[in-house]
Parts: C-alpha cells; structure tokens; sequence
C-alpha cells in the first residue's frame, strides 16, 4: 500500500519521506510552521522552519528556539522531499507550504484569506493534486462584506461613541486581528490605547509594517484619559479587572462570529463587526478550484458539512481531525498571553 505523501497522526501532519512535521501538535524533531497562532505554533520542537517574517513573532511567543527562516517560493529539499513556502494571507508571515515528490503535489493551507487586508503578503493561488485546507467558516452563511466597508462602520462607532462621552473598546486577537484593525483606525478621531498583550505584540510588528502610534494602557492611566477615545483588547479581557476602569464604555468585537446574531448576545458584545481572517464559504470553494486539486482534505471547522458539499459537486474530498482551532474558541486562545500581561 502507497504510503500518502502527507498522513494525519497523533502529532501532526506526517511527511514521511523527510521526516518533517507541517504545525505539529506534540512536540517533534523537525517542524515546518505555517503562522504564529498558538494552534499551529507550538513550543518544545527541536527545529523550526518558517517564513522569515514569522520568524520573531513565534520568539516572541516561544522563546528562544532553533529556527531557519525561508523566503517566499524559496525550494528546500529536504531527503528528495520539495518544500516551498507561499503566501496564506491569514495574518503576517503567515504560509501555505507546499510539498512535491516524484511528481506529486500537496498544499497545507494553514489557515489562509484570500481577501488582501493591506498588511499581511496577499493569498497566492498554489496548483496541486491534494489540497488540505481549513474550513473554520465552511458554510454558506458566511459570506464577507468587503473590509473597507467593515473598517468604515468601526471608525464610524468610533466617532459616535465619542460624540457621547463614551470609550470605545474594540476587541480582536493580539495576533493579527488587532494590527488589521489598528492599520486602519481614524486617529483623527481620537486616541488609539492598547491592552499590553495587543501592545507588545504590535511592536514586535512595527519593522514590518506603518502602523499609527499607540498609548499603553497602564495602572496610571484614568478614565477620563480615554474618554471618546478607543481600546484595542484581546477577547478575553472582556468582563476582567482591567477592563473596569473604562467606565462609561461601549464594547465592539471584530470576529466572522459576529455573522451570527446570538454570538454578540452570548458574549456580551454592545457592537459585532463582521470581519475575519479565514475564508468565507464562496472563497473557500474558488481557492480550491484554483488550485486545480483533485482531492481535498478539510481540516478544522466545519468540516463534515463542507467536505460533504465538495463530493456532492465531485471532488474526492474526506476530512481529518487536528488539534487547530482557527476561530472556534477565540476566548481561549489568549488567555495564557492576557494572564502573563495582567498579573
């Protein structure tokens, strides 16, 4: 029987042939990372290899670890195996990565956008015979507003919370949801101030990328210091210690779960703002006929329903279970980071 070029295991996906990890979950000798989420980049492998604009945000999480950065459609081989790396457009220096051998081709999305968000590389079709691919928004409810309108409402919630005596407190991952969102906040508004885990993640950021300047939230600050301005937080600030001295404020959150009606409701939100950094349903069906795959994986997400849909118009399509979480649970994927910044 054909050994699979790619295999699902307990500790990841299995090239093999070269002995190499694509995000594995436990740890390993030899990991390839496609993005800085905790979910695809975790701690204790023996060696890395990502993008290089990854490169200090996973040491920004990890630590210090052993790593060898690559440039986009840079080929490394590695026992007869073809790597290369390709634009995701998920957040910064995230990957796809893309492995050929004796002709086969597999592409491992990662978690990827095809929508261009101004500061992350642009999604880059990639052709290939299998194709793994998430599928965090894989249904047909998802379907994007475009981000210039989405940023033009925040900013506009911005200015009407202000024109109340209010302070805007807007929260979004402190991994590339608060950069997309800080890129484009109106500081003619008011003032921009950051929780510190969106604040030093953002400055590890700031070579890479013009970002408007920030004021660090701190124990000085005053109330009536961010009055009519706005705060970037994590998720997971919401309804913490911190968070009070903001009174009077008004919470938004900037999550493709804002496309249902009872997530804001759930979480407590005053305002959702539809805007993700996954695929919608439509993009996630022209990527992969993009690619010209013949078979097609579906990871994390809702997988089941849309790998269904994908034989019913006929791809050889199956899913596979992974330890990725894209935006399933957006509370606990920060938590460790918000723990660190607040005690």
């Amino acid at each position: 029987m054909k050994i699979p070029l790619l295999a699902f295991n307990d500790r990841g996906i299995y090239c093999q042939q070269a002995d190499v990890y694509l995000d594995p979950w436990k740890p390993v000798k030899n990991a390839i990372i496609t993005h800085g989420h905790s979910d695809h980049a975790r701690w204790g492998n023996q060696n890395y290899i990502t993008h290089h604009t990854n490169i200090p945000i996973i040491r920004h999480r990890l630590g210090e670890i052993n790593v060898t950065g690559k440039e986009w459609g840079e080929t490394f081989v590695i026992n007869n195996v073809k790597f290369s790396l390709h634009p995701a457009g998920h957040i910064i220096g995230s990957s796809q990565v893309r492995v050929e051998h004796k002709g086969e081709v597999w592409v491992f999305t990662g978690d990827y956008k095809t929508e261009d968000d101004g500061i992350s590389v642009p999604y880059e079709v990639v052709k290939c015979n299998t194709f793994i691919t998430e599928c965090t928004f894989g249904l047909p409810a998802f379907n994007w507003t475009p981000q210039a309108e989405v940023l033009t409402e925040i900013n506009n919630w911005w200015a009407e919370n202000k024109a109340e005596g209010k302070t805007s407190v807007l929260f979004g991952y402190s991994l590339g949801k608060a950069q997309r969102l800080l890129k484009y906040l109106d500081t003619d508004i008011g003032t921009i101030y950051t929780h510190g885990a969106i604040e030093n993640m953002t400055n590890v950021l700031r070579p890479m990328v013009n970002f408007p300047p920030t004021t660090l939230v701190t124990r000085e600050t005053k109330k009536e210091d961010l009055l009519g301005n706005i705060v970037l937080a994590p998720p997971s600030a919401h309804g913490s210690i911190w968070i009070r001295k903001m009174t009077p404020f008004v919470t938004g959150s900037a999550s493709g779960w804002m496309a249902f009606r009872g997530a804001r409701r759930r979480r407590a939100i005053d305002k959702g703002f539809v805007l993700s950094d996954h695929c919608d349903w439509f993009s996630l069906l022209d990527s992969i006929k993009a690619t010209g795959a013949e078979k097609v994986i579906c990871t994390h997400g809702y997988t089941d329903i849309f790998s269904k849909y994908l034989r019913e118009i006929g791809y050889d399509a199956r899913t596979e279970k992974t330890q990725y979480e894209g935006e399933t649970d957006e509370m606990e994927k920060e938590v460790e980071t918000v723990k660190e910044i607040q005690e």
